[in-house]
């Protein structure tokens, strides 16, 4: 199925988003390891030296390029397009780590690549037409239907479960309830993001929709997600490892987000059930190939396995999988300080404070 012409900015506006956040994550380690060079504190033990670094700044400014260009590809494409498209990102930051950071990418991330590419383009060729929208109280017609209100609610009793019952319960040793909160609340995000996107469109396009209190609804909506997310998503890789954290935030994250657009859009409406499994099938190999090559990435690194608590920390953000309002912008600065063994602490120390906690 050719793609129209909205679909087809919505495509590119997602590679040049992907295009930027990879490469941000690059620049950005590069700045912190000048940084850590020049101060002898590495970001990841608390050192704030980056702040006075340009090239941290440089890439930082790429990761809001990027997370733009991100925002504007929902207001063109729907979410079934443009969402699996965001591991693009992670291609990116291996293939430009493995040639300027000397991390080398190895048979099985090269796999990973392939893969991801490949559903990419499975993905893209039969990803549904972008429905017209003319205003924004069209949008909260579809986001008042009773199906999504239906996914709404059960979002809502899920997180306050998660967040009342199991985080206090099992949070910190079950990966499942941070991320599942982050995921959750993503996909509600990924909808406002949507309709607020498409309401600006419109309002450039000489259709102020600014006038409309929905508008600002979604703003808050908006809002409101992307802290619940930046807040639970730091506490998953504060505590856990990013290897771990990673790939099933993308996964859970990612279905969520396409599931939520599904019901409320009517992404799979009109088309056939050959282009639905296309999709579907495309949509797994994107996220097998995202798994393999983050897997690969993070085995070399055993170092962050043998560290415990103090490796997940310090590894914590390193990976670009968030697809969606930049979790990494709000995910601390340790992301790219490695946990060299030599910066463990000595076996002595650790007998002292289990002594002292029993």
């Amino acid at each position: 199925m050719p793609l129209s012409e909205d679909n087809l900015k919505g495509f590119i506006l997602a590679l040049i988003s992907s295009g930027f956040i990879g490469a941000s994550f690059i620049i950005k380690k590069k700045g912190l390891r000048r940084a850590a060079a020049v101060s002898g504190v590495r970001a990841g033990v608390g050192g704030y030296s980056y702040l006075l670094e340009p090239l941290w700044w440089l890439g930082m400014i790429t990761m809001i390029v990027g997370e733009v260009a991100n925002f504007v590809a929902y207001a063109f494409s729907p979410a079934v397009l443009v969402t699996p498209l965001g591991a693009l990102s992670i291609i990116v930051s291996a293939v430009l780590a493995h040639f300027l950071l000397n991390e080398k990418l190895h048979t099985q991330g090269i796999l990973g690549c392939v893969m991801c590419i490949a559903g990419s383009v499975v993905v893209v060729i039969h990803a549904p037409q972008e429905h017209t929208i003319t205003s924004v109280q069209e949008i909260w017609n579809l986001a008042t239907q009773p199906s999504f209100l239906l996914y709404v609610a059960s979002v809502i009793v899920l997180v306050l479960i998660l967040v009342f019952h199991f985080s206090p319960l099992c949070g910190h040793t079950n990966v499942l309830v941070f991320t599942g909160i982050c995921s959750l609340m993503g996909s509600l995000s990924v909808m406002s993001v949507k309709a607020l996107g498409t309401a600006l469109k419109l309002t450039f396009e000489g259709n102020n929709q600014l006038l409309y209190p929905e508008t600002w609804f979604f703003v808050f909506v908006v809002v409101a997600c992307v802290i619940t997310q930046m807040n639970y998503l730091n506490k998953a890789l504060d505590t856990f490892n990013t290897a771990v954290v990673s790939p099933i935030y993308y996964v859970m994250f990612t279905s969520l987000t396409i599931l939520a657009s599904v019901i409320m859009f009517k992404d799979w409406d009109g088309q056939s059930m050959g282009d639905i499994v296309s999709e579907v099938c495309g949509f797994v190999v994107v996220l097998t190939g995202t798994l393999l090559l983050h897997t690969t990435k993070d085995f070399d690194r055993s170092s962050s396995f043998k560290g415990g608590h103090a490796a997940s920390i310090n590894s914590g953000c390193y990976s670009p999988l968030s697809p969606t309002l930049s979790s990494q912008l709000f995910a601390g600065n340790g992301e790219f300080s490695r946990y060299d063994e030599d910066d463990s602490p000595p076996a002595e120390s650790i007998r002292f404070q289990r002594q002292e906690m029993h």
